[in-house]
């Protein structure tokens, strides 16, 4: 109720929690379609966790089919303002070729940033997954970038 009133209100951070809770389907029916809807609205706003999990609902589909443009459009807002989630998803988008051409370095660069402290467990994994693909020359290019990246 308060979530909602304040949703209507334009509270982006109410916005996210009702889109988390239509999509888990907490105290209100799950609907996908809705969840879309308020993290839509919230992550116009700039928050960066419902860019991020619109990003994961357009990657996953959800009732719909996945389109990876649009996942790759909200994860990479989440994922250059610093959201570990999103950086993963870049980076795994990246890797498998998904709404994009296939590259191995940035695949490599967003999994280095996705796997630092505190990152989603499996990031590591992933890039170094990615590594075994990839030539010296073209890792050492990968963790430079992720270098620069952190010094923005």
């Amino acid at each position: 109720k308060w979530f909602r009133l304040a949703a209507e209100q334009g509270d982006a951070r109410a916005q996210y929690n009702l889109g988390n809770m239509y999509a888990a389907g907490k105290g209100v029916p799950q609907d996908y379609v809705q969840a879309r809807q308020w993290l839509y609205v919230s992550a116009e706003q700039g928050d960066v966790d419902a860019q991020a999990r619109l990003g994961i609902l357009y990657f996953h589909g959800y009732d719909m089919p996945s389109n990876y443009v649009e996942a790759m459009k909200w994860s990479r807002l989440a994922a250059d303002r610093g959201h570990r989630t999103a950086q993963l998803l870049v980076g795994l988008m990246h890797g498998e070729g998904l709404g994009l051409p296939q590259d191995y370095i940035s695949a490599h660069m967003w999994l280095d940033l996705a796997a630092g402290d505190g990152g989603p467990s499996g990031a590591a994994n992933y890039r170094d997954a990615i590594a075994k693909k990839m030539a010296p020359e073209d890792i050492a290019k990968a963790q430079k970038m992720a270098q620069e990246w952190k010094r923005k």
